[in-house]
């Protein structure tokens, strides 16, 4: 039996259409293998899944968690700190790499005022009023990344994973389908939040223009599935649109080769 690796680093996004999608402790969808058993019998997909904060929080990440977090018990939920400071997405290894652009669409971080590494306070609404005051008094809240400076910060990451490894890259997209919005006239409003999906699957395609990386085209196949049955809301899938999602990234993995030998 062959076995390939897949790091993806991604949050619900790649977990669930990679590794397994629950609902409470209902198994939906039980991910990749469920295509590959079926296409390439001979062959298993390890999915090793570590969530992420966002772009810059990854590329200025030293692998060691800051003492003054560390020493605090903080409930993060999906998001442990170990995970943001990890740099296991630039290290030799796997036979494929996943990554996401939907934290950078949707996650805003806090930059520590003497220190300057980036945090995701992930469920601090949940903490104690002690913690809370911490994080005002120690931490600076940083705006949502614009598409420009996210694309700058992914054409770094891809060249350092190239340093260390010549495995293809693959990166999601996100479905610019929000469900319920009906704006129609956009003057003085600003980005909607389909707007902003919209320019940063754009940056994406030149992304993958400029460095050769693979687009994993969720908003493509939500489209074709049809978005009131695919979507949950405007991020989360539904279990059948998250397979459809694993069989596209299959398709994508076959066209590079990385079962070529392994079936």
């Amino acid at each position: 039996m062959a076995r390939l690796k897949v790091f993806a680093k991604g949050n619900l996004d790649v977990r669930d259409t990679l590794h397994s999608m629950r609902v409470g402790s209902e198994l939906r969808w039980n991910g990749i293998n469920e295509i590959v058993r079926a296409r390439f019998p001979s062959t298993v997909v390890q999915v090793v899944h570590e969530t992420w904060s966002r772009s810059d929080a990854l590329l200025a990440a030293t692998g060691d968690v800051p003492r003054e977090l560390s020493e605090r018990a903080l409930p993060l939920g999906a998001f442990p700190l170990p995970a943001q400071f990890s740099r296991r997405a630039f290290e030799p290894g796997p036979d494929a790499i996943v990554l996401s652009v939907q934290p950078d669409i949707t996650v805003t971080l806090a930059r520590h005022r003497r220190e300057g590494y980036l945090f995701h306070p992930a469920q601090s609404d949940s903490w104690t009023e002690a913690d809370r005051r911490w994080l005002r008094d120690e931490f600076a809240f940083e705006g949502l990344l614009d598409v420009a400076a996210s694309m700058r910060n992914f054409e770094r990451i891809v060249a350092r994973i190239r340093e260390a490894t010549s495995a293809p890259i693959l990166v999601y997209n996100v479905s610019a389908v929000v469900p319920g919005e009906t704006v129609h006239c956009h003057l003085g409003l600003g980005d909607t939040l389909a707007t902003r999906i919209r320019r940063f699957n754009l940056g994406l395609a030149e992304l993958s223009q400029r460095t050769g990386i693979s687009v994993i085209d969720v908003d493509r196949v939500v489209a074709r599935a049809g978005a009131d049955a695919a979507k949950v809301d405007a991020i989360h899938l539904t279990a059948a649109a998250c397979r459809q999602v694993a069989e596209e990234t299959v398709r994508v993995m076959d066209d590079l080769g990385v079962f070529t030998g392994k079936a």
